[in-house]
């Protein structure tokens, strides 16, 4: 609206609000437009609650058909989608240079300082995205998180550190330990908001993730003004694995023949109705494979 010259307040509501205020995204004082036109922007839920007042309404809605505009909701579902639905709507031309993911700003927070006191993030720090919204398919579970990084730090010859990062906040925030294993601690962090694991994330050499909302979130991570954020992996056995992408250097994904098809077609197993392969899944990526991605990277970082 801005590029139109309309004077214009943003306001972020929803469980995300302050994961957007670190964007710096929102810079102007959040009041009413003074015409009162108002734009809604959000997923169904946010849209349904928030939009029957609004003048236009955009869906941003990962599982809904592919079209460009119905009944005055467009539905893109890949990040390029928002942004190509958001100039057809408008009728404007927006910024095309990625990268297209905001910057958090990181700031305070007294997990990260309390780890960092005790010693949880010094030396080599891996953190793992246990979090995902389909468990019996997009789980890579524990076991083989820690599996991995005592592959990782045993070729490092390191003690390496493993966070193990859940994403169910019904209980809020829970950190439990794993028993010791020979090149490996262990540390499960489960329910911390996400606003809060953008403080934790550039402390991390390496973040391996499932194809979840968090590891998206983990490659906008920085690790200060001049340096770019650790390197991140995601883990793509069904979906296509340019559904989250950012344009970072540091954002490298590794998938299946079945995901890199899903890319190629633009497909998604969920809104296109593919049949489940049961022979597809996480297991399709083993610790030993999947170690020597992870040191390249590091390898990399270090040079």
């Amino acid at each position: 609206m801005r590029l139109r010259s309309v004077r214009v307040a943003v306001r972020a509501a929803g469980p995300y609000a302050g994961l957007i205020a670190r964007t710096g995204l929102i810079t102007q004082p959040q009041a009413s437009a003074p015409s009162g036109w108002r734009a809604v922007i959000g997923d169904r839920t946010g849209v349904e609650a928030h939009g029957s007042e609004a003048a236009v309404s955009l869906v941003l809605d990962p599982a809904a058909p592919p079209c460009w505009s119905s009944d005055g909701r467009a539905h893109p579902d890949l990040p390029a989608r928002h942004y190509l639905a958001l100039e057809r709507r408008l009728g404007i031309r927006l910024p095309g240079t990625a990268p297209f993911a905001p910057t958090p700003v990181t700031g305070p927070n007294n997990l990260v300082e309390e780890l960092r006191s005790v010693g949880w993030l010094g030396g080599l720090t891996i953190a793992a995205i246990t979090a995902t919204s389909w468990p019996e398919r997009k789980d890579y579970t524990a076991q083989r998180f820690i599996a991995l990084a005592e592959h990782i730090a045993e070729a490092q010859q390191a003690q390496a550190r493993l966070l193990l990062i859940g994403g169910n906040p019904g209980h809020g925030l829970r950190v439990t330990a794993e028993a010791p294993r020979r090149h490996v601690q262990a540390l499960h962090i489960d329910g911390m908001p996400a606003d809060g694991l953008v403080d934790l994330f550039p402390h991390c050499h390496l973040i391996v993730g499932n194809d979840t909302g968090l590891t998206h979130l983990a490659t906008m991570a920085r690790g200060g003004q001049d340096r770019g954020g650790p390197p991140v992996i995601g883990l793509y056995a069904r979906h296509s694995h340019s559904k989250g992408r950012t344009g970072l250097s540091h954002h490298h994904a590794v998938a299946t023949n079945l995901s890199d098809r899903m890319h190629q077609g633009d497909l998604c197993p969920v809104r296109d109705a593919i049949a489940p392969n049961p022979d597809v899944h996480m297991d399709a990526f083993p610790p030993a494979a999947l170690a020597p991605v992870g040191l390249e990277l590091l390898n990399e970082v270090g040079r």
